[in-house]
């Protein structure tokens, strides 16, 4: 007998540092304007591009981003270093991403009335995954002082909250867990290029967790999971190249290709029609009509990708209302952006009301999950 998994809640950590558009502007322009004066002759012989200036109408323009959070802001809005500053903890120390999740979670259970020995499995589902080994998950579980269960790290990019969903549902269904928190710690600015102009602007840091139990648990709370679905192919469109073999190729360290990369216009022509297709096929396999949607949160990448993936899926325009926006204020986080828009916009549901969670990114990847308020 197939056990019922329900999204109880979820949680969210918010770094107390932002970085407005503005700011952020001051400092690319500042750096190049100085590159550029540096490489003058070079520019004028055609031998290299003069760095083009950035503005916050241009950004506002292309993404619909007007700020983002990040645990760094001073030495990232330096122009002299343009990257975030995190020092380096000891062993014995809990590290930033564990950290983060660990707030996050007990967000989630506090909301849920629950206590960490309730939860029998942690997933650490994320784009950047701090270290290899021991897993972060690992050290959620010893943080939040779970004596019993396990853990486990998986990336699938900016759809690693969604797939982590949907684990966490087979996890249940099964019967391997009884209780399951899936955490998204996203220090986003970390692989960042803030020297690239038509970038520079796109991520923030933040963390989120999802609760998800056995529905005898839940006492008639929370959300039924209706189904989930996940699809990937691949693409180079965007990509992140840094990883534990780039020491053995001495050579490329310091290209820009170990930060994150992406032919962003390819990406909005391809992955616009695959995640609207995606979520239309889900629907019908679960004999349900869009329009039956009262909301969808979006992963929340580009404003103007959001707005056409939703017209597509609804055969109309659809209000923020209809598909809520979080990255004016916190920006592209990956794997937590649809995490957060549904964090802060389910407040209205009532039994009954269908929602659907939706991410996509790198990979390519997409996963959607059809959820029902009890």
């Amino acid at each position: 007998m197939q056990n019922n998994a329900v999204l109880s809640t979820t949680g969210l950590w918010t770094p107390s540092q932002s970085i407005s558009n503005e700011e952020l502007v001051e400092s690319y322009n500042a750096w190049a304007n100085q590159w550029n004066a540096e490489h003058a002759a070079q520019i004028d012989r055609q031998e290299v591009e003069a760095k083009p200036l950035s503005s916050a109408a241009f950004i506002e323009k292309a993404s619909g981003i007007k700020s983002r959070y990040v645990v760094s802001k001073k030495p990232i809005l330096d122009p002299a270093i343009m990257a975030p500053r995190i020092a380096e903890r000891s062993n014995d120390e809990t590290s930033i991403l564990a950290e983060m999740a660990v707030s996050a979670a007990n967000d989630a259970l506090a909301r849920a009335g629950r206590e960490a020995r309730d939860v029998d499995a942690v997933l650490v589902a994320c784009s950047n995954l701090q270290r290899g080994y021991p897993a972060i998950s690992v050290e959620v579980q010893d943080a939040l002082g779970m004596e019993d269960g396990f853990g486990y790290d998986m990336n699938v990019a900016c759809s690693s909250a969604t797939f982590g969903l949907a684990t966490a549902q087979s996890m249940i269904a099964s019967g391997q867990a009884k209780s399951v928190l899936v955490c998204n710690p996203e220090i986003c600015s970390g692989h960042l290029n803030f020297r690239d102009r038509d970038s520079h602007f796109i991520f923030g840091d933040v963390a989120t967790a999802i609760l998800v139990e056995e529905e005898n648990r839940t006492n008639g709370a929370g959300y039924d999971i209706l189904g989930t679905r996940l699809k990937t192919k691949f693409s180079n469109n965007i990509r992140n190249n840094f990883g534990f073999l780039n020491r053995a190729a001495p050579e490329g360290i310091g290209k820009d290709d170990k930060l994150f990369v992406q032919e962003g216009r390819k990406v909005f022509r391809e992955v616009v029609p695959l995640v609207s297709h995606m979520i239309g096929e889900h629907m019908a396999e679960l004999n349900l009509a869009p329009r039956q949607l009262k909301r969808m949160w979006l992963h929340q990448a580009n404003l103007s990708m959001n707005q056409l993936i939703a017209k597509r899926v609804m055969g109309m325009d659809v209000s923020e209302t209809d598909a809520p926006v979080i990255l004016d204020e916190y920006a592209n986080t990956s794997s937590a952006g649809s995490i957060i828009a549904f964090h802060k916009f389910n407040d209205d549901f009532v039994t009954g009301d269908l929602g659907l969670i939706c991410s996509f990114g790198a990979g390519y990847s997409a996963g959607t999950v059809v959820i029902r308020k009890r």
